[in-house]
């Protein structure tokens, strides 16, 4: 389902109120590589965000779309979503998820998974340290790209 221009109202509301809260400028650049996440249906790449951000600001560079996603996920303002292949896929962080990813044409779906999110984690892990998410990534072959 699209977001809703509400709903990314209210997302960038939220985003401008963490951005202080860590000390970091709100320049137009930062909004609006945000806003174009959160507008992406998909899990795009940095090199994907910054096509399309180039239609608006013809004057970003690629390596400010990197730089300013990097600062984003280290603030938790994003997630960066870890796949098998070299290219980082982002998202706006939002509902706690994981994610199926087609290792043909590489499409990423979210999905939930209540029964991973509340077990309790084995001894081993729980004892670790602080655990601050816990993240599942399936991959496979969807149903469009099988023989």
């Amino acid at each position: 389902m699209p977001p809703t221009a509400e709903s990314i109202e209210k997302r960038l509301a939220a985003f401008e109120q963490a951005c202080r809260a860590a000390g970091l400028r709100l320049t137009h650049q930062r909004l609006e590589i945000y806003r174009q996440l959160a507008l992406s249906r998909n899990h795009p790449t940095a090199e994907a965000l910054y096509l399309e951000l180039r239609k608006k600001i013809p004057t970003v560079s690629l390596d400010t779309v990197y730089r300013t996603l990097t600062t984003f996920a280290s603030h938790g303002l994003i997630n960066k979503v870890e796949t098998i292949e070299s290219q980082a896929h982002f998202e706006v962080t939002h509902e706690q998820h994981h994610h199926l990813i087609c290792s043909r044409c590489k499409e990423i779906i979210d999905f939930e998974w209540r029964t991973v999110d509340d077990a309790d984690l084995p001894e081993a892990v729980a004892s670790w340290g602080r655990i601050d998410t816990r993240s599942v990534v399936v991959s496979g072959i969807c149903r469009k790209c099988l023989p």
